[in-house]
């Protein structure tokens, strides 16, 4: 599966951007993590195909809202009132076949990834 990322940029801490990552076929999870250099790779949100469940960090919850397209093979991060830790670059990641719950905020669940997108929130 191929994924390439989109909307990343350079916005002031309350602003709002949108992220997009489309892939080349249909999987059943698509999420978002984020990474600093030198810093692990942390769950932002995921969304399952159907039903249409969702995950988020509780860093993000109620900021953050992940979607998917009608075709199912675009995965969206809309991302309000952002901060400066929000910083970081975004990698949009999927999985074809279904896991269990408690796997899906886990990097090492996901088996496709895309090249990542840069985001700063300056203060």
């Amino acid at each position: 599966v191929q994924l390439q990322a989109f909307g990343g940029g350079l916005v002031q801490a309350g602003d709002s951007l949108r992220l997009s990552c489309a892939a080349s076929e249909r999987t059943y999870h698509m999420g978002w993590f984020r990474q600093i250099p030198g810093k692990e790779r942390e769950f932002v949100a995921s969304i399952t195909s159907s039903p249409r469940l969702t995950y988020y960090a509780d860093s993000v919850k109620g900021r953050f809202t992940i979607s998917r397209d009608s075709a199912s093979i675009t995965v969206y991060l809309q991302m309000n009132s952002l901060k400066p830790e929000d910083t970081a670059i975004y990698y949009c990641a999927v999985r074809k076949n279904r896991i269990i719950t408690s796997m899906i905020k886990r990097a090492g669940s996901y088996d496709y990834w895309g090249q990542g997108t840069e985001v700063t929130v300056s203060s």
